[in-house]
């Protein structure tokens, strides 16, 4: 036997070996670890601001106090659970200015803004709370009104916090402005309930494949160690 050689054939070092399987094996269970925490990520309870164009809404991009629309406009809120604008759930319903606003004539100087109002399903709601069924209005306002206004006038109480964020269209939540939420409190989102019904794979599904490839990517791995070497 040639001096300074272990018994190994491949001439590598058996414990620098068990120290990179170790390591391969703590980046699995890392990943393992923080794929669920990703999936339980926390959302954000609050009414969303919407404005309607064309035939589709898009994320208003000022808040409803700055807003000023035009006559004719139709704009949207909805209250849900949702991260960001990105993940933000859409106001429900028809949105014709001409089928909100047709009992609402034009007036000299004022304007006619019609406004879909979507209180969310149950599985957002706050705990012992029912949200109320969601409604149109065709708010008539002065030219340089903004939506805050609108609203205002057509659905009140509405409730804001300091910061100006709005937390309650019509009294509804009686309490609460944009908290945190997430399942990990026991109680199913409606994000939740989507991502676990039938329509694909669940998080969890995809969880375990990608740390399974891992592993078995470390496994071939490995083997080709002990192969070349």
């Amino acid at each position: 036997m040639t001096p300074g050689r272990s018994l190994h054939t491949d001439g590598r070092h058996p414990g620098r070996r068990r120290a990179a399987a170790t390591r391969v094996l703590l980046l699995a269970l890392t990943l393992l670890l923080l794929v669920p925490a990703q999936a339980q990520a926390a959302g954000y309870r609050y009414w969303s601001f919407w404005d309607r164009s064309g035939d589709r809404w898009v994320y208003a991009t000022q808040g409803p106090s700055t807003a000023r629309p035009a006559d004719g406009d139709v704009q949207g809120f909805r209250f849900a659970v949702s991260a960001d604008s990105s993940d933000a759930d859409q106001p429900r319903g028809a949105a014709s200015f001409d089928a909100i606003c047709a009992r609402t004539p034009a007036q000299d100087g004022t304007k006619r803004i019609a406004l879909v109002i979507d209180f969310g399903t149950a599985a957002d709601a706050p705990s012992g709370e029912t949200p109320p069924a969601a409604r149109s209005a065709c708010a008539r306002v002065s030219p340089d009104a903004t939506t805050a206004e609108a609203l205002a006038s057509v659905a009140k109480p509405l409730r804001y916090d300091t910061s100006a964020m709005l937390c309650a269209i019509a009294g509804y939540p009686r309490t609460g402005c944009g908290e945190q939420v997430s399942s990990s409190d026991g109680t199913p989102t409606a994000k939740d309930e989507r991502q676990n019904d039938d329509s694909g794979p669940s998080v969890g599904l995809i969880a375990g494949g990608a740390v399974v490839a891992v592993l078995a990517g470390a496994a071939v791995w490995q083997a080709r160690r002990r192969r070349n070497g």
